[in-house]
C-alpha cells in the first residue's frame, strides 16, 4: 500500500502519516455534510425571503380541499338519507301486504334532517366545530334509521316465509266431490232427533270416493270413533286441524306428512250415527270448530289441485 509522508521542521525529516486513508475519508465525509447543511440552509433562507407566504398558501389550499370533501360527504349522506326514507315507505306497504302491524315513521325521534346543512364556507374554528357536531349527530340519525329498516325488512322476510308455510298448510279446498247437504251450526240430529251443534259439514257422495288433503300437515289420528266410524285427523300447524269421518278406508298412517291434493282416504258409511254414505268434514282452530265453508275456495276446482 502506498505510504504518505510530511516534512517535520522540528525533526528536520520526512515522517510517515499514520492511517492516512481513514483520516482522508473522514475529512471528505465531514466537509460534504457541512457543505450540504450550508446549501440547504441557504435555500430555505432565500425561499422564506422570496416567498414568505408559501406555507400559508399551502395551508389555505389544503383547507379548501378539506371543506370541499366535507361538503361532498354531506351531500352523499343527504342522498343516502333520502333513499332510506323511500325504503321506509316501501317497507310500510310491505308490512301491510304480509299482515304485519305498520310502523309509523317518527321524524321527531330521529331529530333534524339533512336540510339544515348549507355548504361550509367559514374558516372560523367555532363555526367549523359546530358544523362537525351537527354532521356527527346527523350521521347517527341515519345510522338509527338504517338499523330500523334493516330490522324491519328482516321481520318482513320472516313473516313472508311463515306465510308461505301457512298458505300451504291452511285448509283451502273441498276435500272430495259431492253435494253439501248439511251445513255447519245448530240443527236437529237426523237420528237422535235432538237439537245439537253440527261442528262440520256433510258432503253426500258414493262409498269409495277419493278424499284429498285440503292443505299440508301431519296425520295425527287414524282409528274408530264412536258415532263417527273410521276417522282421520290432520294437524296442519298454526293451530289448524281437520277431521274426516264415516270413512271406508284410510290411505295414510299416523305421523305421515301430506301435502294439499294428496289422496288420504276413501268415503264410506261407517259409524252408527249416519243415514247414508257421506263425508263428515270439520275444521278447527285452537280447538274451536269453524265453518269449513269459509275455507273452501269456490274459484279453485278440486281436479286442479289433485296430484296425479
Amino acid at each position: 500500500m502506498k505510504k504518505f509522508y510530511y516534512f517535520s521542521k522540528s525533526k528536520l525529516k520526512f515522517v510517515e502519516i499514520q492511517n492516512f486513508y481513514k483520516k482522508f475519508v473522514f475529512l471528505v465525509f465531514f466537509f460534504s455534510v457541512l457543505i450540504s447543511f450550508f446549501l440547504f440552509g441557504t435555500y430555505f433562507v432565500f425561499n422564506e425571503f422570496l416567498n414568505p407566504d408559501s406555507e400559508i398558501r399551502a395551508l389555505k389550499k389544503t383547507n379548501k380541499e378539506l371543506k370541499e370533501k366535507l361538503n361532498q360527504m354531506v351531500e352523499n349522506y343527504k342522498s343516502l338519507d333520502k333513499r332510506i326514507s323511500e325504503l321506509s315507505q316501501l317497507s310500510y306497504d310491505l308490512r301491510l301486504a304480509v299482515n304485519l302491524e305498520p310502523i309509523l315513521n317518527n321524524e321527531e325521534f330521529y331529530g333534524t334532517g339533512g336540510s339544515i346543512f348549507m355548504p361550509l364556507n367559514s374558516n372560523n374554528p367555532g363555526k367549523v366545530a359546530e358544523y362537525l357536531n351537527k354532521l356527527d349527530s346527523y350521521i347517527n340519525q341515519i345510522s338509527l334509521k338504517f338499523n330500523k329498516e334493516k330490522n324491519n325488512y328482516e321481520e318482513i322476510s320472516r313473516k313472508l316465509k311463515e306465510n308461505e308455510i301457512l298458505y300451504e298448510s291452511i285448509p283451502a279446498i273441498k276435500p272430495c266431490e259431492g253435494t253439501i247437504a248439511d251445513d255447519f251450526g245448530m240443527r236437529v240430529h237426523p237420528i237422535l232427533k235432538i237439537r245439537r251443534m253440527h261442528n262440520g259439514i256433510d258432503i253426500i257422495t258414493d262409498v269409495g270416493t277419493n278424499v284429498y288433503a285440503p292443505g299440508s300437515g301431519t296425520v295425527d289420528f287414524v282409528g274408530s270413533r264412536s258415532g263417527f266410524g273410521l276417522t282421520l285427523e290432520i294437524d296442519h300447524g298454526f293451530g289448524y286441524r281437520t277431521l274426516y269421518a264415516h270413512l271406508s278406508s284410510v290411505k295414510v298412517k299416523p305421523g305421515q306428512k301430506v301435502s294439499r291434493g294428496d289422496l288420504i282416504a276413501k268415503t264410506g258409511n261407517s259409524g252408527f250415527l249416519t243415514t247414508g254414505p257421506h263425508l263428515h268434514y270439520e275444521v278447527r282452530h285452537d280447538g274451536i270448530a269453524l265453518n269449513p265453508l269459509n275455507f273452501i275456495l269456490e274459484d279453485v276446482k278440486l281436479f286442479e289441485i289433485v296430484k296425479k
